[in-house]
């Protein structure tokens, strides 16, 4: 197993990079101070974790950081597998970021005085380093790109597709990209025999399905996804957050989640179902 150690200056994007990285399937640790660092190797290394791993360390640990370059010299006693990333930016990109998030720099209070101290403490570190990623000029999506190539990282470039039911009355789908109402549908709770079987049985999947408005709603529901999945995936989205919403979460979302899966599928997407409400009915 490898490990990516990734360190580098304070407001270069170390938080971007690490988020990236477990987008791109790492298994990912932030802010491990350095004297860990070789427990994390050991633990990460008998574990037969299959993904890869990375981990952030820098500034933020204060005085604990002073013992990183003591924490990689044990990592190649112990003949532990690791290559670090450096992040670097421009001195001015540095302090605006700063001064847009309002934040103090770890060393300091003084965000000019913290990027010097920063810098001299980390000289050897960087020269250390496998990889340096300068971030002054970079988008979220060209940084992306940049560690694709950087790490030689296999990259099938698939948009995945979460499809999940959801009750309006349990409150919306705060994480969804695309929301769907479908409490225009006709609705099982109505009919005696279908009120308490959930849109799974087969009895109700049918009723709901097969009415002439719901094929016509899948089609053109289909026909909008199909056009705009390729665009998100050409924006650099890896995951695409589909909410279909009905009163309770119970009947006709949950039947239209899995038909609405089912035919994507047929594309070829990478399709998963939820369904939030369904137990609580």
């Amino acid at each position: 197993m490898e490990i990516l150690v990734i360190t580098g200056m304070s407001g270069a994007g170390k938080s971007k990079t690490l988020n990236q990285l477990e987008d791109l399937g790492y298994f990912a640790m932030d802010n491990l101070p350095p004297q860990l660092l070789p427990k994390f190797a050991e633990i990460a290394s008998s574990s037969n974790y299959e993904n890869k791993v990375c981990v952030v360390v820098d500034a933020r640990s204060g005085l604990f950081f002073q013992n990183f370059s003591k924490s990689l010299q044990e990592m190649k006693k112990l003949n532990f597998n690791y290559k670090i990333l450096f992040l670097d930016a421009d001195e001015d990109v540095i302090i605006n970021r700063y001064k847009e998030l309002r934040r103090p720099h770890p060393l300091s209070k003084s965000i000019v005085k913290g990027y010097n101290l920063e810098k001299e403490i980390l000289k050897d570190i960087k020269k250390d380093a496998n990889y340096i990623i300068d971030t002054s000029n970079f988008t979220d999506k060209q940084l992306r790109q940049k560690l694709i190539e950087t790490l030689e990282l296999e990259n099938d470039g698939d948009i995945k597709v979460s499809i999940c039911s959801f009750g309006f009355k349990n409150g919306i789908l705060l994480d969804g990209d695309l929301i769907f109402d479908v409490r225009f549908l006709p609705n099982p709770y109505y009919i005696d025999e279908l009120k308490k079987l959930n849109g799974e049985n087969p009895k109700t999947r049918d009723y709901v399905i097969n009415k002439e408005v719901t094929q016509n709603f899948l089609d053109k529901a289909v026909d909008m996804l199909n056009f705009l999945i390729p665009n998100y995936k050409k924006e650099g989205k890896s995951i695409l957050v589909v909410g279909i919403g009905c009163t309770g979460g119970f009947h006709r979302s949950v039947a239209i989640a899995n038909e609405l899966g089912k035919r994507l599928k047929n594309k070829d997407y990478k399709i998963s179902i939820s369904h939030r409400d369904v137990n609580k009915h």
